[in-house]
Order: structure tokens, then C-alpha cells, then sequence
């Protein structure tokens, strides 16, 4: 092996042996999905579907990629990230959620990700995020959001925030919650 760090090498150029990658969804489906498809480009994938599934897979074999959802049936995906940066700092992760905003798109990338990918993602979109280099800026949105969707995005991760519960969420949210319901039952503002 060479002296030249890893993590300083683009994933294309890590020997087939270092070419882990640890997937971390509840959703079996997809997860399997994705596992089938990274392995395919060569990847040794181990899989896991919760937050402490995650964590022990992280102790036990540090990979040197991760996919991790934010939002799983125990928690946040969060602290998995914290568990690989912790584990192994040069594991390059990526985030992947059904719940895209912008706060928690900063969490991630605080904690230690390389990227934040709304679900579901394909293989392609996931190793190109995998395989950006370092401190690389994505290029700004060509069709940024609008107000609407932005405030609907942040209505939402209150909501999520309060368990899904409509009367802390308005209080929080200093709205009525008949008010909130009605935006609540409306599909999400287009981008």
C-alpha cells in the first residue's frame, strides 16, 4: 500500500480490499436496492437498519464510504455519522433523507458528511456524492426553492420535531391549529 493517505485518494483509485461501504436505511427495499447496485460498482456493502444496528457495524468493521438515512425507526441517523467519524475520520459519508431541508442539511454536513441527498437516490447520484473530493462546493441549485417551499419545509421539521403532534407544532409555530392543519393537508409547494 502506498504512503498516501485515503482519504486523500478519490474513491476510484482505493485497492478493491478498502472498498467499504456500510448502508444504513429502514427502508429494506431500497436498502437492498442500493446494496445490490454498489456492490455492482464494486463496493464490499454491509448493511444495517437502525441506529444501533449502525453503530455496532461502525465499531466492529469502520468502513471507509457510508450511506446513512437521517430519519430511522430509533433515531436519528446523526448519530451513526458521529459513531463512523468517531470510529474511522476519514470515512466519507453521505446522508440520505425523505425529509429535505435546509437545517438538516447543515447538521449533516456538521457532523461530518460529504453530502445530503434527498430519497431516493440512485446508485449514481450516491457514488458521485461519494466520490466528490474534499472541500468541492456543489454548484448553486439552477431553480433555487421559493418562499412557499421553504416555509412548508420548515412547518414540516417542526412537526417532525414534535412527534407529529398538530397542537405543540402550531404553539411552537405561533399559529392557530386549524390554520396549520390546512397547510398540513396540502401537498408541498413545487421548487
Amino acid at each position: 500500500m502506498t504512503d498516501k493517505p485515503v482519504s486523500a485518494a478519490s474513491p476510484a483509485e482505493v485497492p478493491a480490499g478498502e472498498r467499504t461501504l456500510l448502508l444504513v436505511d429502514d427502508d429494506g427495499p431500497f436498502r437492498q436496492r442500493l446494496a445490490l447496485a454498489m456492490e455492482r460498482r464494486g463496493y464490499d456493502v454491509a448493511q444495517a437498519d437502525s441506529v444501533a444496528a449502525g453503530i455496532a457495524a461502525a465499531k466492529a468493521r469502520p468502513p471507509l464510504f457510508a450511506v446513512v438515512d437521517l430519519r430511522l425507526g430509533d433515531g436519528s441517523g446523526l448519530d451513526v455519522v458521529t459513531a463512523l467519524r468517531d470510529a474511522r475520520p476519514e470515512t466519507r459519508v453521505v446522508v440520505l433523507t425523505g425529509y429535505g431541508n435546509i437545517a438538516t442539511a447543515v447538521a449533516a454536513v456538521k457532523q461530518g458528511a460529504l453530502d445530503y441527498l434527498p430519497k431516493p437516490a440512485d446508485a449514481d447520484a450516491v457514488e458521485s456524492a461519494l466520490q466528490q473530493q474534499g472541500d468541492a462546493l456543489p454548484p448553486p441549485p439552477e431553480q433555487p426553492m421559493t418562499a412557499d417551499r421553504v416555509r412548508w419545509e420548515h412547518i414540516q421539521r417542526v412537526f417532525e420535531q414534535c412527534d407529529r403532534n398538530v397542537s405543540e407544532t402550531a404553539r411552537r409555530l405561533r399559529m392557530h391549529r386549524r390554520t396549520l392543519q390546512r397547510i398540513l393537508q396540502k401537498y408541498a409547494p413545487r421548487t
